[in-house]
């Protein structure tokens, strides 16, 4: 009650207004650069193709450094725009960039890769025969993507809002280093500022309750968008070459994204830390990078190997069961780190207090803490937190694979488990790589669950990062934030390059 008459009104409108923001910025940029570059030729597509997804290996909260270094008062614009006029601090306005506004841009320039990827994905497998039948009737150019083209992969692109505005609300490290008053930031300084586990664990529920709302959501739009079909006979959508005012303002659309998402940040980025006492190769900066491999490596190899074996049940007995456990298992996706971390916290606690007690009646032997503040429980955390992205990229290779092949396995005499070592898994090698990749990449980049769970004097780049950046070093951030950003990179190019690649449809025979 006490929560209610005080922040949670404010926490709910705050975060609203983020998803809002996002929500709207993600669509706008994500659909149309990806229109553009499946529909149209113009300079420099072949590029944005790619570079338009790199933005995505920028964790938000290191966007917001870059960008608060660049912009606040001390920074290159306001100091060149003094320089340039003569003004003095109080002589003109500028936009702030620690507040609402501020935070949203930098998550939507980060996220909407994932709109763009499933957009594309959509209109490369539509077929232009609906497209070429609405031109016919007289619709324009314009007029046939906004009735034909777009309806048809709206479930991809409401797919892809919606996983940026999960992640949205899952974000702390932008945040909280931007001032903005969320669920997010509420459940960390409850926990940790004030100290209080109970209204913590309230505002980790209300946000739970929320975000498995948008996982029902997003697994609705998921099941919308396999019923859309290419058809028998598929035509892929010819691309035309875009001539005069038009081809320049397709290469400025799909140009803003890349620029301000990935070029200028990197950029500031590199002059913060040629300027920082930051050195990446002293001992303590190598204990934060192999803390940081270590716990990727391990979760990455637990999540898949998770993954694996949930899959490969369901392949084996599919039912009502098999796929209430796929369910649960994707809805860590939705839930932030910050409420997994207090969700698994209480109970290890708990149980920590509990084997203390009865060890201290019965042996008089003081145990301490067992569980919580351990690796293990992290381990669990990120597991819970990023099962979704190994599970959907497993799933997609496990699609591809004939169910005859395991009918041939078991009368050739294998086992399930043979089967599953010695046919699906080298099969599917390329997906199992994959999802290997991106949780390993998620696994450095999550921050939330990491302040709240890692063991004592154990630090990560993500947590080093953020620890500077709270003490206004962001220079020094920014040595830790382009390590977690270079190793980003490596899956985002190779899920480009693999969406690149993929074949289209089959034509029908004439």
């Amino acid at each position: 009650m006490q929560l209610a008459d005080t922040v949670l009104l404010r926490y709910t409108l705050t975060t609203f207004a983020l998803m809002i923001l996002v929500a709207i910025g993600t669509a706008i940029i994500g659909t149309g650069a990806a229109w553009l570059v499946t529909t149209a030729r113009f300079p420099g597509v072949r590029v944005f193709e790619i570079t338009l997804a790199l933005p995505f290996a920028f964790p938000a909260y290191v966007m917001g450094y870059a960008y608060t270094d660049f912009l606040d008062h001390p920074g290159a614009v306001q100091t060149f725009l003094r320089d340039f006029t003569g003004w003095g601090p109080r002589d003109y306005w500028f936009p702030e960039i620690r507040s609402i506004e501020g935070a949203a841009l930098m998550l939507t320039l980060v996220l909407y890769p994932y709109v763009y990827l499933l957009a594309r994905a959509a209109f490369l497998q539509e077929s232009a025969t609906a497209h070429l039948a609405a031109r016919s009737m007289g619709q324009s150019r314009w007029g046939a993507f906004w009735r034909v083209s777009l309806p048809m992969a709206r479930p991809a692109i409401a797919g892809g809002v919606l996983l940026a505005v999960m992640e949205t609300i899952a974000d702390f490290g932008t945040v909280s280093y931007f001032g903005i008053q969320t669920f997010a930031t509420g459940i960390y300084t409850s926990w940790f500022g004030l100290a209080d586990r109970g209204a913590a664990a309230q505002l980790a529920l209300c946000l739970l309750m929320f975000a498995l709302f948008l996982a029902i959501l997003e697994r609705m739009q998921r099941g919308a968008a396999r019923s859309h079909g290419a058809g028998k006979k598929f035509e892929r959508i010819e691309p035309v070459t875009l001539r005069g005012w038009a081809k320049w303002g397709a290469f400025a659309f799909c140009g803003f994204p890349v620029l301000f998402g990935f070029l200028l940040p990197l950029i500031v980025l590199f002059e913060m830390a040629l300027g920082s006492e930051q050195n990446l190769l002293s001992r303590r900066y190598i204990g934060f990078i192999q803390n940081s491999i270590m716990l990727a490596g391990v979760a990455s190899l637990v999540t898949v190997a998770a993954a694996i074996v949930i899959a490969f049940h369901r392949r084996l007995s599919p039912g009502p069961t098999s796929s209430a456990t796929t369910y649960i298992a994707r809805i860590g996706y939705a839930v932030p780190g910050g409420v997994i971390a207090v969700g698994l916290l209480v109970p290890f606690a708990a149980l920590d207090n509990w084997i203390d007690a009865l060890s201290e009646s019965w042996f008089g032997i003081d145990t301490g803490l067992i569980f919580t503040g351990t690796i293990t429980v992290l381990t669990m955390a990120y597991v819970v937190r990023f099962m979704a992205a190994a599970l959907n990229t497993y799933d997609g290779g496990l699609a591809t694979v004939n169910p005859n092949m395991d009918a041939v396995s078991r009368t050739l005499g294998a086992s399930p488990a043979s089967m599953l070592r010695r046919v699906h898994v080298p099969m599917l090698m390329p997906s199992v790589l994959t999802a290997l990749l991106i949780v390993f990449v998620d696994v450095m980049k999550e921050l939330p669950a990491t302040l709240i769970m890692r063991p004592f004097n154990f630090d990560t780049l993500a947590v080093q990062a953020h620890r500077l950046a709270s003490d206004e070093r962001l220079g020094g951030a920014a040595v830790p934030s382009l390590v977690i950003v270079a190793v980003g990179l490596i899956p985002v190019i190779l899920l480009c390059r693999t969406l690149a690649k993929k074949p289209a449809p089959p034509r029908s025979a004439p």
